[in-house]
């Protein structure tokens, strides 16, 4: 929980940071500019306090890995995926997704640092702990960041070790471990699908390579 945290506030902190001129600037999500990402980010924020007000019952049926789903890319077609750009746009003003996403984000925030670990909380017809809710949700803070600066290169990086916690949980999704020559953030750009191995990456990769990108959802 101290990485949801962690990654969670420098994110927060970073688009904080952000000039107005920078929201009309792509993101690293394919389509999206930055705007979109962030007004994204509010419907997340959202997600995660109805989550964490959602008790259930029954046992576990997934974890922070098997939480995520591999997934199709995106093609643009998702009617969510189309919706966010005019949701975005109607802010107007920076400053004004700026605020709600301040506003909202930090009471996930706090909601995150009071929810009990071994809680059960249903989200997605799953039933979870709060604890690995919250833990899955450190590598969507983390690629989200670094779609967030993947066109800004005075962009602050997201802490190291919420990096390396997003590379495990990454690898425990794909069921392989990334070569230890990858970068944290080379594996989680690679293994995405959010760059393009090189060709050098591809033969470090061997068998795994056929097998990248590992798309969330």
């Amino acid at each position: 929980m101290d990485h949801f945290s962690r990654s969670w506030t420098a994110l927060l902190a970073a688009v904080a940071g952000l000039p107005d001129e920078d929201f009309a600037r792509p993101s690293g999500c394919a389509g999206w500019l930055v705007r979109d990402l962030v007004c994204h980010l509010v419907i997340d924020a959202q997600d995660v306090l109805i989550t964490l007000v959602t008790p259930a019952d029954g046992e576990p049926t997934v974890d922070a890995a098997t939480y995520w789903k591999l997934v199709e890319p995106p093609t643009g077609d998702d009617p969510l995926d189309a919706l966010i750009p005019r949701l975005a746009a109607a802010y107007e003003e920076p400053r004004l997704l700026k605020f709600h996403l301040d506003d909202v984000g930090s009471a996930a925030g706090r909601a995150a640092t009071l929810a009990d670990p071994a809680a059960r909380v249903e989200t997605q017809d799953e039933v979870l702990t709060a604890g690995d809710y919250l833990s899955a949700y450190v590598i969507e803070w983390t690629l989200h960041h670094l779609d967030l600066i993947a066109h800004l290169p005075e962009g602050p990086e997201p802490p190291a070790e919420t990096l390396a916690a997003a590379r495990e949980l990454l690898e425990r999704i794909a069921g392989n471990s990334f070569p230890a020559s990858f970068s944290d953030e080379d594996v989680l750009l690679v293994g995405t699908g959010r760059r393009a191995p090189t060709g050098s990456e591809v033969a470090e990769l061997g068998g795994l390579a056929a097998r990248v990108p590992f798309v969330l959802g």
